[in-house]
């Protein structure tokens, strides 16, 4: 009789050692599974022209950037933020003859202004891919003088609700766009469009570091969580009886 509860208690003894086991694997998965992200463009710096101290597409490539994160510029009403998905655009520096469905203005500069204003913006990255920013004021002046760089967008965790649209969900078989590589993607923010979420500090290091792991690992890992939480709460009932 004795023997048969040492024996019971051995081995509930080592189901629970194997549950924490498992609980401290799953700790360390977590930590692939990356929030969507804010970075200040230039970081402390700022967006601004003339500025021997910081090169934008060195900052740019330095971080990985994904669908859901946001660029924060933080500049003033002397200069402008473009976007845009035409590299033509781009190295021309001029988005007057740009569409809008592959370009758009996130802060138009005033030249004539008496008074000079920060401004901030919020641009949120919407679809996958190359994208572009730039200042075109001054006929192009600020963007040749070094305001403009190039990212790439993964698809990280995917967009999140709270920035999908009609728009930008897949289109029909029968679609001129369907399969097709070479048509551009509108810029459209939602109607539900509001400030970053997931907020963290910009002044942060830490919160601006590289990101690990490419979109379709991220999404695995976050499948995989979901099957092993049921499995670590089936596991832990057994252990109870």
């Amino acid at each position: 009789m004795e023997q048969r509860k040492y024996y019971y208690s051995s081995s509930r003894s080592s189901c629970m050692l194997l549950l924490h086991l498992l609980l401290l694997l799953l700790c360390f998965l977590s930590g692939f599974i990356e929030a969507y992200k804010n970075y200040t463009v230039g970081d402390s710096l700022g967006w601004f022209d003339n500025n021997p101290t910081v090169n934008y597409q060195k900052w740019a490539d330095s971080k990985t950037f994904s669908l859901g994160d946001f660029l924060i510029f933080n500049t003033d009403n002397n200069h402008s933020v473009v976007q845009t998905y035409n590299f033509t655009t781009y190295k021309l520096c001029d988005y007057d003859d740009a569409l809008d469905s592959d370009t758009k203005l996130w802060s138009a500069a005033n030249p004539s202004n008496t008074e000079t204003i920060a401004v901030s913006v919020a641009v949120p990255l919407l679809k996958e891919g190359s994208t572009y920013f730039f200042s075109s004021d001054y006929d192009g002046d600020q963007c040749n003088d070094g305001q403009q760089f190039k990212i790439n967008v993964t698809h990280g965790k995917g967009l999140p609700e709270s920035l999908k649209s009609p728009s930008q969900q897949s289109p029909a078989p029968n679609s001129a766009d369907y399969n097709n590589d070479e048509s551009a993607p509108d810029i459209v923010v939602p109607t539900n469009f509001n400030n970053p979420h997931e907020d963290k500090d910009d002044n942060d290091d830490d919160d601006n570091d590289v990101k690990k792991q490419s979109g379709s690992v991220s999404l695995f890992v976050n499948s995989w969580c979901r099957k092993f939480y049921g499995f670590m709460i089936l596991l832990g009932i057994i252990c109870i009886f």
